[in-house]
């Protein structure tokens, strides 16, 4: 158990202290403010509109994020001769793979607290025809990343710590405080006389975006006992494409109107993960003040498994890996 917990430790260390981390959150979540900031005519659905927007610019973030911080994790260290080193010790292939993913999903779930901080901000920011933009909300959030980068720079100037962790830890830190400050102590007007409100909808429906990057974490590390980046790029950007149509082929070949679809189509749509479970940004504006958590925990199940069953297909993989 020490050695899982030290691989683990030790990958998640590695993949804040990488530069593309760091730059990805930065610039994920200051996009995700700025879809908030311009004037949209979108006939009254210029809120229902941003919100969707950041919740899609947090689901792509979290693919290339999972992808690169895969390849970083497991792909280079069997290229450089890292894991032939670590597994000469006794530790276990599985207990290397699953230690690896650990890290990869605490990591991803770091990336996805900044990114849920900035659809939250963005989403209390959004206003229709009627409002204006929050230039108050955007100087406090901008200053607060601006100090968060100062931060590590002084960490790293005067106490000789490294600049891209301290970085990304002061990033979650000032995020945080600086979204707290703006939801308690200043006022946006989403509409003429209307103000706007905290939609607490938003943390249920950036959860699951966190379970659909835990399973694509699951399959990025699968293919990195295999292939390098840009082929786990590849290959997880066609799994994620043909997932999303997933319903769409399985209706076409007649599965939910006749009942009777062809074998292939029905492995296919097993195997495949069904991406529409985890998108429910259409649902945020059905006039349902309330969310179902009991569907959260479902997906929850749902990822779990289908991340245990692309881990055991990567297991599999590693074990017939050749590290010499």
């Amino acid at each position: 158990m020490r050695q899982f917990r030290n691989i683990a430790v030790n990958a998640f260390m590695e993949l804040i202290r990488q530069p593309i981390f760091l730059l990805l959150m930065t610039g994920s979540v200051l996009f995700e403010i700025f879809l908030a900031v311009p004037y949209y005519f979108a006939f009254g659905d210029e809120v229902k509109l941003v919100k969707t927007s950041a919740l899609a610019v947090m689901l792509l973030t979290g693919l290339f994020g999972a992808v690169l911080s895969a390849s970083a994790s497991l792909a280079r260290e069997i290229r450089s001769g890292t894991a032939l080193a670590v597994l000469s010790k006794p530790v276990g292939r599985a207990q290397f793979l699953l230690a690896k993913f650990a890290g990869l999903a605490a990591a991803l779930t770091l990336l996805a607290y900044v990114n849920m901080v900035g659809v939250m901000l963005a989403g209390w920011m959004a206003f229709d025809a009627y409002g204006k933009t929050d230039v108050q909300a955007i100087t406090i959030f901008g200053g607060a990343i601006a100090l968060a980068y100062a931060l590590a720079g002084f960490s790293n100037f005067f106490l000789r710590r490294p600049f891209v962790s301290d970085a990304v830890i002061a990033l979650v830190v000032m995020a945080t405080l600086a979204t707290f400050v703006i939801f308690q102590f200043t006022q946006q007007m989403e509409s003429l006389g209307t103000r706007a409100v905290v939609d607490w909808r938003l943390v249920p429906a950036g959860i699951l975006i966190l379970f659909a990057l835990w399973i694509l974490a699951a399959l990025a590390l699968a293919c990195s006992t295999r292939l390098d980046m840009i082929a786990t790029l590849a290959v997880c950007s066609a799994v994620f494409l043909v997932g999303l149509m997933s319903d769409y082929i399985y209706s076409q070949a007649g599965g939910k109107i006749e009942g009777n679809a062809p074998w292939w189509a029905s492995m296919l749509y097993s195997i495949l993960p069904n991406w529409q479970l985890f998108w429910l940004a259409d649902a945020l504006e059905t006039g349902k003040s309330t969310f179902q958590w009991a569907y959260v925990g479902k997906a929850f199940a749902y990822a779990a498994c289908y991340a245990g069953a692309a881990l055991a297909v990567g297991v599999a993989l590693f074990d017939e890996r050749e590290l010499g």
